[in-house]
């Protein structure tokens, strides 16, 4: 009697968890969305260079994440369809089912990792100062920038604000929205210092002869680049982990990363 209960409760087991891996089988995935589509949908907000950028005159977003969007299409066979967004407004955009995936130099952060999936990440770095070439020796560690005469530029929204905020809540903290024009702030003496990615302060620093990236071999955090995905969908996140390595091992990522970074 037990060892007939014992059969019928492993039978009906096996029906029940039959039917969920089927019923798993039925659904569709993202990549298979993308492909009848034609199109693969990419949010990006457009204002961080060397990742992603609105180039006004062209009319065009560019930018190393920009390429590696089209080189993801290109792989897919479909048209890309770049979404724009911001900051502020980048996880409501993407879990709102507004892009199929967002990039553009997003740091992963397990905020963001508890609303959608991350792709293997990228890149790696961290916060670190850019300033007037004649401070950088005034700007070297946090407690030098975290000082109440010291102006803090930031732009809302992303990790730079978190971090200064979090790190600098001593400093004069100057919120300044337009990500395109923030450096100018620093050339101007409006302000003093900006802490962002060490990426970022490299590409300013080699196009602005009054800037200096502060020490971006060694930054204050560490942190990685990666893309966003829907969570949940495994079908789609592997695929694009896998076109990611492919296109690392090959050198492409390589050559658009120095397309955009070395000139």
């Amino acid at each position: 009697m037990h060892n007939n209960k014992l059969i019928t409760a492993v039978s009906l087991s096996l029906v029940v968890t039959g039917v969920a891996h089927a019923a798993s089988a039925d659904e569709t995935s993202t990549l298979d969305d993308v492909q009848a589509a034609g199109e693969v949908r990419v949010c990006t907000t457009g204002d961080y260079k060397p990742f992603t950028y609105w180039n006004a005159e062209t009319e065009s977003f560019e930018g190393i994440d920009i390429d590696m969007a089209e080189n993801l299409a290109s792989a897919l066979g479909v048209e890309t369809r770049f979404v724009k967004t911001s900051w502020p407004t980048l996880m409501e955009d993407f879990t709102a089912g507004k892009c199929d995936i967002a990039m553009g130099g997003i740091s992963v952060k397990l905020d963001r990792q508890a609303q959608a999936y991350f792709s293997d990440p990228y890149l790696a770095g961290g916060k670190t100062p850019i300033a007037r070439c004649d401070d950088v020796e005034r700007f070297q560690r946090v407690e030098q920038i975290n000082q109440p005469d010291v102006d803090v530029v930031v732009n809302p929204g992303g990790t730079n604000e978190r971090f200064a905020r979090r790190e600098l809540a001593d400093a004069n903290i100057m919120v300044h929205d337009d990500n395109t024009t923030i450096f100018g702030k620093i050339v101007d003496g409006t302000a003093d210092v900006m802490v962002t990615d060490a990426i970022e302060t490299e590409l300013q620093a080699n196009l602005n002869a009054e800037l200096c990236a502060v020490h971006p071999d060694a930054p204050f955090t560490y942190s990685e680049k990666g893309y966003l995905l829907p969570r949940g969908d495994d079908v789609w996140k592997a695929w694009v982990d896998q076109w990611l390595h492919l296109v690392r091992k090959t050198g492409e990522f390589e050559s658009i990363y120095a397309k955009w970074v070395e000139g």
